[in-house]
């Protein structure tokens, strides 16, 4: 299971067990709560139909007197009251009264009058000096039939006379407390919902920051140029740097290490020609032979002198991961410049370059955005390898190719003998190398690997391929810049 789906189940279960648990508590309180409320009411009412009451029940008189006249006229009221959202349509209280020995002497609704009540919790206690109330089922087995009773004492010059009590149903609350718990579970459901939303979108965010740490970490481990991500989790973002960081030490030493190997091994058979050179022209040798031997000398110093700086600056770019002062670059522009930088070596080797343009004649000129730098060395080796493998009075024909949206290709193709079909797969490694025709010497073998690394630090590609008419053709693709 991936671990954004397990946050957001976990987030969930945490969310949704507290949900719960709130909402049961709350429910659990609503009921007790609105019976409190009742209960106070009660105690309220009772104690002052209780003053009501002590004149007609000193004088003996509490059945037919005028409180007990009012009684039932109160009981016989038309009552339509809203109440909030439910509506009220009947009056719900019983009220009766008793003696000091607990007999019902006054009953509102007149069906326990002569009885005892003396043993029944609301008298008994309120007749001992106590606060008196039950909860008493009217009918048997059945909880919703629950009537809540509250007594008060009848007194008369500070002496006891009677009880009164005051009856009221519980379930003429449950409207109330059915909509409360109708009302606590919808915006339950509703905070449950949301808070799903927000674990969801909480846990999006975490699983794209660490999306993108991983696509950066699996960049890295093929080798590729890759930036540490820059947004989502702060903590996300300080471990993708803290791994940069890590990248680079390790990779700068292991980079160190193979370019020192590598620069070590391709010196060796230079070195070992000035060196054999050397020895030779210490000894007696025809003026002839001293030129011939000192042509050599000066030709590996010179070879040394290019491998050396094409390694410095392969060695500059393969440890880049980003692109520095870029620019739109007017690609037409660039090619010109870099033709007239290599027209002298153009001449010698009786060489034409032939530019063609597609679609033809089209203006603007193709721009990309890049380091300008970077793209005129990846040009001038182009063209260099071009110039290397073409034969004397031969033709160069470069193309610039931008009828494609979005994207700029220059190719450049030559009329040498083409690549052999056992280099094709190695013609991008470093320090590969075919023999030129005629001299049968090698280069340095990173002009091909340098642009290879310019495109991809431009995020686009190049490619090498033999032309069915004789010859080779390379072909550089670049994002063109659309701004």
């Amino acid at each position: 299971m991936k671990l954004g789906i397990r946050i957001l189940l976990g987030y969930f279960l945490i969310v949704g067990l507290a949900g719960v648990f709130i909402q049961r508590v709350f429910l659990a309180e609503v009921k007790p709560a609105v019976r409190q409320a009742m209960e106070d009411t009660l105690v309220d009412t009772a104690n002052i139909l209780a003053e009501l009451a002590a004149d007609d029940m000193k004088q003996n008189r509490i059945a037919d007197g005028n409180f007990a006249s009012r009684v039932r006229e109160y009981a016989h009221r038309d009552i339509n009251a809203k109440i909030w959202s439910f509506r009220k349509t009947t009056l719900d209280y019983r009220i009766y009264v008793t003696d000091l020995k607990g007999i019902v002497q006054f009953d509102s609704t007149g069906r326990a009058i002569g009885q005892d009540y003396s043993r029944r919790n609301d008298v008994y206690l309120t007749l001992r000096g106590n606060y008196g109330v039950r909860s008493t089922r009217d009918i048997d087995n059945d909880d919703s039939s629950t009537v809540m009773h509250v007594a008060a004492p009848i007194i008369d010059q500070g002496k006891m006379i009677g009880v009164l009590t005051v009856a009221k149903p519980n379930n003429t609350l449950q409207p109330a407390i059915s909509q409360s718990e109708r009302t606590i579970l919808r915006w339950g459901a509703l905070l449950l919902v949301l808070s799903l939303a927000v674990g969801l979108a909480v846990t999006l965010w975490i699983s794209r920051s660490l999306g993108a740490l991983q696509r950066y970490a699996r960049a890295v481990s093929a080798g590729e140029r890759a930036q540490p991500p820059t947004r989502g989790a702060s903590e996300i973002v300080e471990l993708g740097r803290a791994l940069e960081s890590m990248r680079q030490r390790l990779e700068g030493k292991q980079y160190v290490e193979h370019y020192i190997h590598s620069l070590t091994h391709e010196m060796k058979s230079p070195l070992a020609a000035i060196r054999g050179a050397a020895e030779l022209l210490d000894e007696d040798l025809p003026a002839a032979e001293q030129r011939r031997f000192a042509h050599n000398i000066r030709g590996q110093s010179q070879r040394l002198s290019e491998l050396i700086e094409k390694m410095l600056a392969l060695a500059a770019i393969e440890h880049r991961q980003v692109l520095e002062n870029v620019v739109a670059v007017d690609l037409g522009a660039l090619l010109d410049e870099v033709l007239s930088l290599l027209e002298p070596r153009l001449q010698r080797a009786a060489l034409t370059v032939r530019i063609d343009r597609h679609p033809p004649g089209t203006t603007p000129q193709p721009k990309i955005r890049g380091e300008v730098f970077l793209l005129r060395q990846a040009l001038i080796n182009l063209l260099e390898n071009a110039v290397d493998f073409s034969p004397p009075g031969s033709l160069i024909v470069v193309k610039t190719d931008f009828s494609q949206p979005g994207a700029v290709t220059l190719s450049v193709a030559d009329s040498g003998p083409g690549i052999p079909d056992y280099a094709l797969p190695r013609i991008f490694e470093r320090f590969y190398s075919l023999p030129r025709p005629g001299s049968n010497e090698k280069s340095t073998g990173l002009g091909l690997c340098f642009v290879q690394q310019v495109a991809q630090l431009h995020h686009g590609q190049i490619s090498l391929q033999n032309r069915g008419q004789g010859g080779a053709e390379a072909q550089l693709s670049l994002p063109a810049d659309l701004a």
